[in-house]
């Protein structure tokens, strides 16, 4: 009797890339590209892991096999928001949470005519809060996209520690009560804070204050004018000896000493300065936010045997060689020797940059667009094409492994 022959080996494609900001979110970039994939080459394997480099999106990319559920919580202009966390409790009882600041402080939620001065990181205290009732064990705080500079001071209000001006009372919202912060109480911050382990992810290494601070970097992009800038800077500076002062009152010198160190540290200028809240009072800790994230989503075990990995974002730049999600996701890709293609709305890198970075080809929307407006608006489209013209690659790819395998051996068919 004829043996059946194996057939030939089917492809597999990991697509993992971050969102194209102000166009599609990192689920639509995968699905389009394989949607063409799909179309050109029906044989190939392909496996979409959204990604995000630890700010806005980090929730999105983390969803599978997590459980999400909302929390109203006060929004960055103080109106009520609904925003999410996720949970996860491992075989062995461990919590795990998903805190992501954008979903209760974003930008995306400042009403019209909010003063940015008073934009506030309360709801992200109450949405970590939430998450601690829920028995967390472990929390990533992911930071970006926020609407505040307030220091973090809305997040510690919320978790109890009060922050009061000369005259006693419990200051104000945002940059704008910050500045007349006169001194904190730490003794009603959370308890459950000290046995909870704390990882801020972030793709930001600001410090809090200076030319690279975190009014001075990103209080423009957030409604802040140059006057306001200096406020918001001046109101963060101020902020440091007073918790710090706090600090020594409530533990020593050591505590005292650590809130210090903070201000300086990469990532404390993060979410206007709430990374610096978290390092110094919460006990945090500070990871690249692609690795992080990349551990949530368990990316390197879905890239096992992987014939091609497919990253990318909206920009490929000068920003994505200092650690943003296709260079991540290359570094990984390497370790496996599996080869990996770029798909951007724009690359301002040259070849030698992209090549460096382990990225073995760049494909640029723009190019095909002809200009970024055009690129942005045909973005679906776009990316289906750009994924029909890989599979089409890979289809060619098997068909030549087909030919130099040879013909079926006696008996076979």
């Amino acid at each position: 009797m004829a043996s059946t022959a194996a057939g030939p080996r089917t492809s597999t494609v990991v697509i993992a890339p971050d969102t194209f900001k102000g166009s599609l979110g990192a689920g639509e970039v995968a699905q389009a590209l394989a949607s063409g994939i799909r179309r050109t080459a029906p044989g190939t394997r392909v496996v979409e892991v959204p990604m995000a480099d630890g700010g806005e999106g980090t929730l999105d990319a983390a969803a599978a096999g997590w459980e999400i559920e909302a929390h109203w919580v006060t929004g960055p202009d103080g109106r009520p928001t609904r925003a999410q966390l996720g949970l996860r409790t491992d075989d062995g009882g461990t919590t795990a949470a998903v805190v992501e600041l954008a979903e209760a402080s974003g930008l995306h939620d400042m009403g019209p005519g909010a003063d940015p001065m008073r934009a506030t990181s309360r709801g992200t205290g109450e949405l970590l809060r939430a998450a601690l009732d829920r028995g967390a064990d472990e929390v990533v705080l992911a930071l970006g996209g926020s609407a505040c500079t307030d220091g973090g001071a809305g997040m510690l209000s919320a978790l109890g520690v009060r922050l009061l001006d000369r005259a006693g009372r419990r200051i104000p919202e945002g940059a704008a009560g910050l500045s007349g912060l006169d001194s904190a109480d730490l003794r009603e911050l959370d308890p459950r804070i000290a046995q909870t382990r704390i990882v801020i992810a972030a793709d930001v290494d600001s410090p809090l204050t200076g030319p690279q601070g975190a009014a001075e970097v990103f209080g423009p992009q957030k409604g802040l004018d140059e006057q306001q800038v200096r406020w918001a800077s001046l109101a963060l500076q101020r902020a440091v000896p007073v918790l710090a002062e706090a600090a020594y009152r409530s533990s020593g010198p050591t505590w005292s000493d650590h809130v210090v160190r903070a201000a300086d540290q990469p990532g404390a200028g993060a979410a206007g300065g709430v990374g610096f809240a978290a390092l110094a009072l919460l006990g945090a800790e500070r990871r690249p936010g692609v690795e992080v994230v990349m551990e949530l989503v368990d990316l390197e075990a879905r890239m096992a045997g992987a014939d091609l990995v497919i990253t990318g974002e909206g920009s490929l730049d000068t920003q994505s060689l200092a650690g943003k999600v296709p260079v991540g996701v290359a570094r990984v890709s390497a370790r496996h020797g599996i080869p990996v293609v770029a798909v951007c709305g724009r690359s301002l890198l040259d070849r030698d940059q992209w090549a460096a970075a382990g990225i073995d080809h760049v494909w640029a929307l723009r190019d095909l667009a002809g200009s970024d407006q055009e690129s942005i608006r045909r973005a679906p489209a776009l990316l289906q094409e750009v994924g029909g013209r890989i599979g089409q690659e890979l289809a060619a790819r098997s068909r030549q492994r087909q030919l130099m395998a040879g013909p079926a051996g006696p008996g076979e068919e």
